[in-house]
Order: structure tokens, then C-alpha cells, then sequence
């Protein structure tokens, strides 16, 4: 009995013990160690009980410390995703301002690659020992670039086309590879820089040019700054305040109804002003402009026969059509056409036309109906139908074509063979063999020459280029030292006079605007090397379907 009472006594100790070992504090890698252990033993045991316990106590600190951490991780991520997102989300977009505001906006644009610092050189009257250089060899250095300022700085909203059809080698840089690649120099650009600033001498308060037929003058001057690179904007330092001003005259003087509030009899100053708006819009992107050129080209639009051609004071109901006036016309709707004018009329039954792109194709096939074909002599004539080639005036036919895209066509070839033949010679300035009869205007027979064969390009552009380029800077006629530039430093400035025979036409120190005209078209061929080359690089036309009696005197 006592030995069983000592046993009972001895097992209730051993218990407590155990009891108490409980409540004994065990450090946390005993607890650990215990906790491995008792979990691969039996589970009614008490050792995996014990194990249970202490992994359900350790779970909760681990899970509260683990979940942070991984959240702290994702948001450090995403922050860093939108740090990176973020260099792409400045964009700001101008409000759009009336034309006589939006010329004072400023837009930062980009330096320009090159640097050019203008330099007035003055020419010996004899130049015959001086030829334009040899574009056959590739040009490998260039020796000077000219800066034409900025051109796209008055566009309020930046769009992702920049309407390089028009302007793509105007810009900074791309003038001076174009001058180099296909035979300019500095000489030419020298004789640019003194006309530009003889017609900013020229121009009146009210932004026009000439003593006479302002719109058709102004259209021209317009033309010829554009061709530059120059606009309105602030950028263009010496010439901006001149072309604001001259494009303003333009833009103000658009009639509801589309037609210029000053043309002449015949309606050249329509072409040329509907020409110059429509190259403004597409360089500037100034609202008021589109609006302006829209409505004047409509007119145009209108006023073409059902042949394709125009005619004097753009009667649509003639049959006569005229190849210098059709010239004049396809060069402005072509440069509508660019612009992205929106030129439509709405039918009763709601569907809409595109009349531009309509007139576009017409002006094809009323180039063509001016072509001759039959006779062998390849060119174009005057009139449509009437006459054998003019050889003067061919060369409207061939640069007009080659604009539309057709530059590959059978009249093309055969015109550019007809060229090759005539005698378009400038080594005789002043007498030229034209017949006294044939009331000749050189100056603007060379300007379509010049420009049709440097888009034929190859050896008829090589020799055309050594002969024309030399003559027309050595015949410009320099005044020293009368205008200040921008840093007041005195610059020459420079003009031309036709060299034809017949001073009636001349106007030997009585007709202002036959000088501007003629220093117009002289300054655009010596532009010739980067004003058109992206125009001509565009893609054929694939689809088919398509007051007073006070007039510009453009005689032939």
C-alpha cells in the first residue's frame, strides 16, 4: 500500500513537472528546434501538438512582415514605369490666333545644321572666264551653307505631315546639300541674298509690290521670299516683318466671292496670288491664309474649261486654250493640291465632289492638248490646235507636265528633244535671236527652261546650268551698300532687267514692276537647286478619274 502510494506521489511530481516545463521561457531557436522535431512525430503525441502550436504562433509575424515588404517591391515598380512613361506626356497645343496676331507667335525650333553668314560679292562686268561648277563629280565639301530661317514656325499645332512636297528643301541645311549636289554656289546665293533685299526696299506701307498690278507683283515677290525658306515667322529676322506684310496685303484683298479686289484685264494676278496664298498656307498653316487661297483657287477651279485648259479672264466656255495662262494656273492648283486645300461642292443628293483634285487631273490632259505631236517638231504650241512649237513657251508645257507627274511621258521626251535643238543662247545678253517681230520676253521663256531642264536633269541640265547660271549673276545689276541687314551691317542689294530688244516692253526706267517681275523670275531660277526638288520627287498620279482695262503684258 505504501509502495503505491509513493508511486502515485512520485508520477503526480513527474506531471507537474511537465506541467511546469510548460511554462518555462525557451529560446526562440529551442522553440525552433523543438518545432522541427515534433512535427514528424505521431500526431496524438504531444510533441507534434506542441509543434502545431508554435507554427501557427510564428506564422502570423512572418505573414505581417513578408506582405509589406512584397507591396513596398510592387510600388517601387510602378513608380519607376511611370517615371519613364512620363518623358513622353508634354505636349502643348497653341490657341489658334487671327492672321494679324498669329505672326507674333514663337514658336523654339531646332538650330539649323549650318551656320552662313551672307556675303555681298561684287561681280566684274566680264564673267566669260566663269563656269558653274561640274555636278557630274560627286561634290564632297561644301565651303559655306546658307541659313534660310525657319519656315515652319507659325504652325499653332505641330502636325506629324510637315508638307515637305513643298518645302522639304528649304529648310536649314537642305538648301545648302541641295546647291551643292546639283551645281549652285555661293556666288548664286550672293545674288539671291541682294535681290531679296532689293525687294524689301521695294515694297510699299501697305505690303504690296509695283507700281502697277500690286497683286500680280506681290503674288511673284511672295513666291520668291517663300522659295528661301522665308515666312513670318519671328525666326526670319531680316525678311519676316516682309513677308508678313506682303501675305496680309494678299489675304485682305480675297473677295467673298474669290477673286482679288486689284486684278488685270486678262487675270494673271488671279493665278499668280491664288499661287503665292496657297504656298503660304502650306508654310505657315495660318488659318485666314487657307481660307484666302481657298476661295481664290475656287475661282480658278471654275473657270476651267471642260478640256482641261484656261483662257484669258478664265471664260470655262472657251475653246482657246492658252499655254502660258494654263501655266500659270497649273502651278496654283498644284500648289493647292500640296496644301491640302479642301476645295468641294456638295450634290442635292448629300454626296460631296473634290473639285481640286478633279481640276488636278483636267490640267494633265489640257498640258497635252497642247502638245505637237504630228508635225515632228516635238514642242508645245501657244494655243492649243494652232501653229507650229513655240519655242519659248515649250518650256511651260514640259515643267507643267513634269509637276503633274508626268515628267516620263511621250510629250515630255519629245519637247525636252525639241529644247535640245533651239537656240536659247546667253552669250549674247543683250541680243538675243529672237525675231523684233516676236516681242520676246527671255526672262520669262528662261524660267520654265530652267526649271524644266533641271528636273530632266542629267546632261541637258549639266550644260544648261554652265551656260545660265554665270549670265543671269553676272547681268544682275548691284547697288552698293544701301540697305542695312538685322546687325546693321550695310549690304549690297540687286535686280534684273529683261535683255530683250524692244524697250517698250523693257520700260528703261518708267515700269517699276517689270523690274520686280523680272528680278522675280531671275531670283527663282538661281533658287531652282532646293525650291522644287521635293515636289518633283513626289509620286506619279495614279488615278484617272477625274474693271479696268489695265493688264500684265506678257507678250509672245
Amino acid at each position: 500500500m505504501y509502495k503505491s502510494l509513493v508511486d502515485d506521489v512520485r508520477e503526480h511530481d513527474r506531471a507537474f513537472e511537465e506541467m511546469m516545463k510548460l511554462f518555462e521561457k525557451e529560446s526562440f531557436l529551442s522553440r525552433m528546434k523543438r518545432m522541427v522535431n515534433g512535427l514528424v512525430q505521431p500526431k496524438d503525441s504531444g510533441e507534434y501538438k506542441f509543434a502545431r502550436l508554435q507554427l501557427q504562433r510564428l506564422s502570423s509575424p512572418v505573414l505581417a512582415i513578408f506582405i509589406p515588404l512584397l507591396c513596398i517591391c510592387f510600388l517601387m515598380s510602378l513608380k519607376t514605369e511611370v517615371v519613364e512613361k512620363s518623358k513622353f506626356q508634354a505636349v502643348e497645343i497653341s490657341e489658334i490666333l487671327p492672321l494679324d496676331q498669329k505672326f507674333e507667335e514663337k514658336i523654339e525650333i531646332k538650330e539649323p545644321i549650318y551656320e552662313f553668314v551672307p556675303v555681298d560679292i561684287a561681280f566684274d562686268s566680264d564673267l566669260s572666264d566663269f563656269t558653274a561648277p561640274d555636278i557630274s563629280t560627286t561634290v564632297t565639301e561644301i565651303t559655306y551653307s546658307p541659313k534660310p530661317n525657319k519656315y515652319n514656325a507659325v504652325d499653332p499645332i505641330r502636325s506629324p505631315v510637315e508638307f515637305s512636297g513643298i518645302t522639304g528643301s528649304r529648310s536649314s541645311g537642305e538648301r545648302g546639300n541641295a546647291l551643292a549636289r546639283y551645281g549652285g554656289t555661293s556666288r548664286g546665293e550672293a545674288s539671291v541674298m541682294r535681290a531679296l533685299r532689293w525687294l524689301k526696299m521695294k515694297q510699299k506701307a501697305d505690303g504690296s509690290w509695283g507700281d502697277k498690278h500690286p497683286t500680280a507683283m506681290t503674288g511673284l515677290a511672295i513666291l520668291t521670299y517663300l522659295a528661301h525658306g522665308e515666312t513670318p515667322s519671328p525666326e526670319c529676322e531680316e525678311f519676316g516683318k516682309t513677308v508678313q506684310m506682303g501675305i496680309k496685303f494678299l489675304t485682305d484683298n480675297v473677295k467673298d466671292n474669290g477673286r482679288f479686289q486689284q486684278l488685270d484685264g486678262n487675270m494673271y494676278a488671279q493665278l499668280i496670288g491664288a499661287y503665292a496664298l496657297s504656298e503660304a498656307y502650306a508654310m505657315t498653316r495660318v488659318p485666314a491664309v487657307k481660307a484666302a487661297a481657298e476661295r481664290a483657287i475656287r475661282v480658278i477651279i471654275e473657270g476651267q474649261q471642260q478640256g482641261g485648259g484656261f483662257d484669258y479672264k478664265l471664260v470655262a466656255s472657251s475653246t482657246r486654250n492658252d499655254l502660258s495662262f494654263s501655266g500659270w494656273a497649273t502651278q496654283a492648283i498644284k500648289a493647292a493640291y500640296l496644301a491640302g486645300l479642301d476645295i468641294k461642292k456638295t450634290l442635292p443628293d448629300g454626296s460631296t465632289i473634290d473639285l481640286l483634285d478633279k481640276a488636278y487631273h483636267k490640267c494633265i490632259e489640257g498640258m497635252r492638248a497642247n502638245a505637237i505631236g504630228g508635225t515632228g517638231e516635238g514642242g508645245f504650241s501657244y494655243v492649243a490646235d494652232k501653229g507650229n512649237s513655240h519655242r519659248g513657251l515649250t518650256g511651260v508645257g514640259v515643267f507643267c507636265l513634269q509637276i503633274l507627274g508626268e515628267g516620263n511621258s511621250i510629250e515630255v521626251k519629245n519637247a525636252l528633244n525639241f529644247l535640245d535643238g533651239c537656240t536659247f543662247s546667253f552669250d549674247t545678253w543683250d541680243n538675243q535671236p529672237y525675231p523684233k517681230g516676236d516681242n520676246p520676253s527671255p526672262i520669262y521663256y528662261w524660267y520654265y527652261i530652267t526649271h524644266a531642264k533641271f528636273f530632266a536633269g542629267g546632261n541637258r541640265w549639266v550644260a544648261w546650268n554652265k551656260m545660265f547660271f554665270p549670265e543671269l549673276v553676272s547681268h544682275q545689276n548691284i547697288i552698293p551698300k544701301a540697305i542695312a541687314d538685322p546687325k546693321g551691317i550695310m549690304r549690297d542689294v540687286g535686280y534684273w532687267q529683261s535683255p530683250s530688244e524692244q524697250e517698250s516692253f523693257r520700260g528703261i526706267g518708267k515700269a517699276e514692276w517689270k523690274d520686280i517681275m523680272d528680278t522675280c523670275l531671275c531670283t527663282l531660277q538661281l533658287m531652282v537647286y532646293y525650291r522644287y526638288l521635293p515636289t518633283f520627287r513626289l509620286p506619279t498620279i495614279i488615278s484617272k478619274d477625274i474693271e479696268e482695262d489695265d493688264e500684265i503684258t506678257i507678250s509672245y
